[in-house]
C-alpha cells in the first residue's frame, strides 16, 4: 500500500463522500420504522434478551433519534467524523447484541429495518453479522480519513481542513 495511487484512491474525498452518504442513508432508513413505532421496536429490543427490561423502553425511544441524527450528520457532512464515531459505536453494540442472540439460538428478525413481524424479511444470521461488520468498517473508514472537504463543515463553517 505504499503506492501513492492507492493512497489517492482510498483517501479520495469523493469516495469518502459516497461512503458518508451511503452510511448516513442506512441509518436514516433504519431509524424510520423505529421512530414511527417505538412500542414495536421496544418489543424487538426485548426479544434480544440483552438489556434489562427496565432499560428497554428508554433505549427504544432514544436509539432511533440517535441513528437519525448520526445519519443526517453523515449525509450533510456536519461533524461527519463525530457522526462516524457515533455510528461505529452503535455498530459495535449491534454486533455484540447479534452475537448474543446467535449464541442463544434466537429465531428472530434483526429489527434493524422492520419489526419482529417481518422475521422472514430480515432474520438474524451470520450474514447479518457480515453486513454489520461491513458497515462498521465503513464507519471506521470515514472516521479515519474524512477531512470534511465535501460537506457543510467546510462550506458553512469555513473550517480549515488538514491536508
Amino acid at each position: 500500500m505504499n503506492n501513492p495511487y492507492w493512497k489517492r484512491i482510498i483517501g479520495s474525498q469523493w469516495l469518502l463522500l459516497g461512503a458518508r452518504i451511503y452510511l448516513g442513508l442506512v441509518f436514516v432508513v433504519a431509524s424510520w420504522h423505529k421512530i414511527m413505532a417505538p412500542g414495536t421496536f421496544a418489543l424487538d429490543v426485548a426479544t434480544y434478551q440483552f438489556l434489562p427490561l427496565w432499560a428497554t423502553n428508554g433505549f427504544a425511544l432514544v436509539l432511533p433519534w440517535v441513528e437519525l441524527l448520526a445519519g443526517v450528520m453523515l449525509i450533510l457532512g456536519l461533524r461527519a467524523r463525530a457522526a462516524a464515531l457515533l455510528t461505529l459505536c452503535m455498530m459495535l453494540s449491534f454486533i455484540v447484541a447479534l452475537i448474543w442472540a446467535l449464541h442463544l439460538g434466537l429465531d428472530m428478525a434483526c429489527g434493524c429495518f422492520a419489526s419482529q413481524a417481518a422475521t422472514t424479511d430480515d432474520p438474524i444470521s451470520w450474514h447479518t453479522m457480515i453486513r454489520d461488520l461491513v458497515w462498521l468498517l465503513l464507519a471506521l473508514y470515514v472516521l479515519t480519513l474524512d477531512r470534511a472537504r465535501l460537506g457543510l463543515d467546510h462550506i458553512f463553517l469555513n473550517r480549515k481542513v488538514s491536508p
